[in-house]
């Protein structure tokens, strides 16, 4: 009996843990920030399945569209736009700085080391050059003045400056080879924190510092947001691991057939492509094109090779402003994402 009572509580807890891990997972589908208003909306819709309330909000995600705000606040949940102040305040008086902000600081610091291991790599080389002929002159001097008897101390304390000059040269070749080696190292620290782990494709870091250097002389520029039509159940009937492979198969597709265009993935199953010197038409032609491609391959479980299905994605394209934020430019591209979902998917709606 002390057995099976003992037992009950950790069976609890993992259903628990299990709960938690779908509200998270609900969170991050429906791109909210996990305040507590998000998160009381989450545990009522997930604790209690049958309720009328997650009967609504699956109708509404089983045609593949995110809650907007309208229709959370319509179902009785509420909306926070960012952490609250005072929220934020004690998070950072109790856990320290965000992940965002750690993130932030250590590219920063890759960054600032980079510049100062360039820096001593010049100097390095620069001592190399003002160097490299100051041995050879000196052991001319040397085997001229060994022709002189009567100068033979000269000759040794010559000889050992010869020693010592060759030997700090072997010692800055090492440096300069062993900077060499940190440099490359930093930069492929760099270019990881802007690469998404799973698809190995350029991350919204890498989108979001393209977006800021885009170069007018290269225009007219568009962006388009894109997304796996019906991800979800590919997840749920194959697994994670399969639509993970699915996610990477579809990313690797689509940046093959955008090259040379940036290509990122945004989130989840959303994919973001920046277009450089294409007009809203010949984007919105490309990436049909593309969806073409992507829905005529044929998918399967690598583990039972049983088929997948037609698995498509939907687009929606728009003309990026002269110096509109990329939140204004995103917002209009999803807006028009959703409206070919609306519209029965595996299609691109450009505006």
């Amino acid at each position: 009996m002390r057995d099976v009572q003992a037992a009950r509580p950790m069976a609890g807890s993992l259903q628990d843990a299990s709960l938690f891990q779908r509200i998270g997972r609900f969170l991050d589908e429906q791109k909210l920030s996990p305040d507590p208003a998000h998160y009381a909306f989450a545990f009522a819709v997930l604790s209690a399945p049958d309720s009328e309330l997650a009967k609504a909000v699956r109708e509404h995600t089983d045609l593949d569209l995110r809650l907007t705000r309208q229709d959370i606040e319509r179902l009785g949940g509420r909306v926070v736009e960012g952490p609250p102040p005072a929220l934020a305040r004690s998070a950072a008086d109790t856990a320290g700085p965000s992940l965002a902000d750690r993130t932030d600081s250590a590219i920063a610091l890759v960054i600032e080391t980079q510049q100062q291991v360039d820096g001593f790599a010049q100097i390095v080389r620069t001592i190399q050059a003002e160097t490299e002929d100051f041995g050879h002159d000196l052991a001319k001097s040397a085997a001229a003045l060994t022709q002189l008897a009567e100068l033979d101390e000269i000759t040794r304390i010559t000889s050992s400056m010869i020693a010592r000059i060759h030997d700090s040269e072997v010692r800055l070749a090492l440096a300069t080879a062993e900077t060499d080696a940190l440099r490359s190292k930093l930069a492929e620290a760099r270019d990881t924190a802007r690469r998404d782990v799973l698809t190995g494709l350029p991350n919204r870091r890498a989108f979001e510092e393209a977006y800021a250097a885009r170069d007018a002389k290269a225009g007219p520029y568009c962006l388009a947001v894109c997304d796996i039509d019906r991800f979800k159940r590919v997840n749920d009937i194959h697994g994670h691991s399969v639509g993970d492979r699915v996610l990477t198969a579809i990313g690797q597709a689509m940046a093959a057939e955008c090259a040379p265009h940036l290509v990122v993935r945004h989130g989840g199953e959303e994919f973001a492509v920046l277009l450089a010197g294409l007009s809203l038409s010949d984007a919105a032609a490309l990436l049909d094109s593309v969806r073409a491609v992507v829905a005529a391959k044929r998918f399967r479980n690598r583990e039972t090779d049983t088929p997948l299905g037609t698995i498509t994605f939907s687009a929606g394209v728009t003309a990026i402003h002269a110096a509109e934020p990329a939140e204004a430019a995103f917002l209009r591209a999803d807006r028009l994402l959703y409206a070919a979902k609306e519209h029965g998917r595996d299609q691109i709606c450009a505006g």
